[in-house]
């Protein structure tokens, strides 16, 4: 019998979410459980034996399990990675202290960068030196590189990265260093800069290739632990992990390159949202992904999510573009705030009342979870609002303390701030999603695009519980909250499809390209991503060929997408064109000059799955009864409360009214309108 379950898991700051699909059994099974920040394997093997058990499937019949986490981004933010030391070519160890040689903000005085990965005396210079095309100026000094790698293993050294000038036309002497350490120190990690950014700028590529040795002892050791812990647990199936661009790739490609995962949780949020704006035929929608550390917006246009290739780790100020680490990474463009579900709020020294970025997490978690939280939360306000059933909270699992709560807001928000208790609980709620609002209004505007020509797709443990509140600051007229909407991110390691994104330098004018050249690049490209996506089995892997151009002397490069067939000079025109459109529809306008290609891309993926979201309603009365629930720009109001899962397609709701499901809950105003879809999503039309 073929084995058919394949089991999503995304581990947050606040809870480990899972969702298990066996399409034989027409079967979708959420699961949710605290994070165990101390192991987080810990709660996703519980959480999957529960689901497991819960639907009574053998741990044999699964057939694949898809990872996303955070541990990536919190092993750099915390700096507990392992210590590092940088070959680089004799004369240029200082390429990290030496950046960009620009202040990323020059009207603050007390500006400073992020620090380096690698500590300047862990930097070491080699002899040996390849001119900018390639060729061969003087032979790599091995005994220097023995030496200077023997001096960081004395150092302590648990990883080294190679970066040497010019590895992205020729990495020859780059092998060959690798080659050299894996006989001197067999167990020393090695990350070249040509395998994991094999594209022009140096920093750039430096900066990459320490951040992916910073991060890989400590991912293969947790990715081993969590292959094996499933094997243990009967679950003998391909683990495979959620990639930062939205695609997932193998256990053994993610141990070998787990720079690629910095943006794997939130990455999965944006690819479930362009899944249910394609199901529902919505051409631009807004992702709104609010769970209990984080909130997430990202743009989804013609059903998919806005792609970038560069990426700052790590910054020192969020909004400050350069004052983070540079990573060459295809992510999911989106842009992230410290706020979520957890996030603390208090008065600031002038009297503000200000909410996150530190957040509760899952331990000690808000005052609501009696685990030991002493600060209020976003939770806490929105249980104090009306907006949680103290008694429904997790289906029942988790009774949330409301007495606790109220003395908390009390004493923490209301009386420095000279507030009621439900004012306080407003308030946090008010500053929280104006937050979130500013964050969505950037994000937009950085596209030239307008919020209210957009659907807002929310969904998180706490992002459809401020949906209505968002959608009306940035005048949004459409809400979507899909069913499952808490696990929405683990439904997004279900359907995304497996990917590998490529890209390669070889700068020149569009005039000038050597086009046999590049077509042995694509070749070359495209056998490395069949040998990872499918070996043997070519025709399913699907391949969109891109070039990253700009005008002739400018520094920075937009994608343009490339024709398909073989390319020549006959294309020069037609590209020409598509650059200068491409430009137009960034930045408003073209320019007259010609255009120069620096990077060629190859993105390369498996079929998708198309997996419902929906379940069978089961049967009896929907409503839950009424409570008071507090509005933005209405104020307590009594609302119906609905149980989602017997609400039937094609039903028709009037606002005031509260929707709850086991993972998550919304409500929405008395000017809305609340339409069931065929999936028991529903779709929200807010009045004027």
């Amino acid at each position: 019998m073929s084995r058919t379950v394949r089991i999503g898991v995304d581990v947050g700051g606040t809870f480990t979410d899972l969702l298990l699909h066996d399409p034989a059994r027409g079967l979708t099974w959420p699961g949710k459980l605290p994070t165990t920040p101390h192991a987080p394997n810990e709660a996703i093997t519980a959480g999957i034996a529960r689901l497991l058990a819960e639907t009574g499937t053998p741990a044999g019949d699964v057939a694949g399990v898809v990872h996303g986490t955070t541990l990536v981004t919190n092993t750099l933010l915390e700096r507990t990675g392992a210590v590092v030391g940088l070959l680089a070519t004799h004369g240029f160890r200082d390429v990290l202290e030496m950046a960009r040689e620009i202040r990323f903000d020059t009207t603050d005085l007390l500006a400073r960068p992020a620090r380096p990965l690698v500590p300047r005396h862990l930097c070491r210079g080699v002899r040996g030196r390849l001119a900018a095309d390639g060729t061969e100026l003087a032979p790599l000094d091995e005994d220097d590189v023995l030496a200077q790698a023997g001096h960081l293993v004395e150092q302590g050294v648990e990883a080294v990265a190679v970066a040497l000038l010019h590895a992205h036309r020729d990495d020859r002497h780059e092998r060959r260093v690798r080659q050299l350490l894996a006989r001197a120190h067999p167990r020393l990690p090695v990350t070249l800069s040509n395998a994991v950014a094999p594209v022009i700028g140096e920093y750039e590529r430096a900066s990459t290739a320490c951040l992916n040795a910073y991060v890989q002892p400590l991912m293969t050791r947790y990715l081993d632990r969590l292959s094996n812990d499933l094997v243990a647990m009967g679950v003998d199936a391909p683990l495979r992990v959620m990639l930062s661009g939205g695609g997932v790739t193998t256990l053994a490609d993610a141990k070998e390159f787990p720079f690629r995962l910095l943006e794997s949780g939130p990455a999965a949020g944006t690819i479930a949202a362009a899944a249910v704006a394609r199901r529902l035929g919505e051409a631009d929608v807004l992702s709104s992904d609010m769970g209990g550390t984080t909130a997430k917006i990202a743009i989804v246009s013609g059903g998919g999510a806005r792609r970038r290739h560069d990426f700052e780790a790590g910054r020192v100020d969020k909004f400050k573009p350069g004052s983070g680490l540079p990573v060459r990474l295809t992510v999911v463009d989106m842009i992230e705030i410290g706020s979520g579900g957890g996030s603390i709020a208090a008065p600031d020294p002038l009297g503000l009342l200000k909410v996150g970025p530190r957040s509760a997490g899952s331990v000690p978690g808000p005052v609501a979870y009696g685990r030991g939280g002493e600060r209020p939360t976003v939770t806490d306000a929105d249980l104090v609002l009306g907006h949680l059933d103290p008694a429904a909270f997790l289906g029942g699992e988790m009774r949330l303390r409301t007495a606790e709560v109220h003395k908390a807001l009390d004493r923490e928000v209301a009386e420095p701030l000279g507030l009621d208790t439900v004012g306080a609980a407003a308030g946090v709620v008010e500053v929280a999603t104006a937050g979130m609002a500013a964050a969505a209004r950037m994000h937009l505007s950085e596209q030239g695009r307008d919020p209210a020509g957009f659907a807002l797709v929310a969904f998180g443990g706490a992002g459809p519980v401020h949906a209505y509140g968002l959608a009306k600051q940035l005048k949004i007229r459409r809400i979507v909250v899909p069913m499952r909407a808490g696990v929405m991110s683990a439904y997004g390691f279900l359907v995304a499809p497996a990917t590998v994104d490529l890209a390669r330098s070889l700068p020149s004018a569009l005039t000038e390209v050597d086009w046999e050249r590049v077509a042995a690049l694509y070749a070359e490209m495209a056998a490395r991503a069949t040998e990872v996506l499918a070996p043997g089995a070519t025709d399913e892997v699907r391949m969109r060929r891109s070039a990253d151009l700009r005008y002739l002397g400018q520094g920075f490069e937009i994608e343009v997408e490339l024709p398909e067939g073989d390319l020549g000079p006959a294309d020069i025109g037609r590209l020409q064109d598509a650059f200068a459109e491409t430009y137009r529809a960034t930045f408003g306008r073209s320019l007259d000059g010609p255009a120069e290609v620096v990077d060629w891309r190859l993105s390369a993926q498996l079929p998708g799955h198309d997996i419902p979201l929906g379940c069978e309603p089961v049967a009896g009365d929907p409503r839950r009864g009424v409570r008071d629930v507090w509005f933005a720009g209405h104020g307590r109001l009594e609302a119906t409360v609905w149980d989602r899962y017997r609400l039937r397609p094609g039903t028709e709701i009037a606002g005031p009214a509260v929707f709850e499901e086991r993972e998550s809950s919304c409500g929405f105003g008395p000017e809305c309108r609340i339409r069931v879809d065929r999936d028991l999503t529903l779709i929200v039309d807010i009045g004027r």
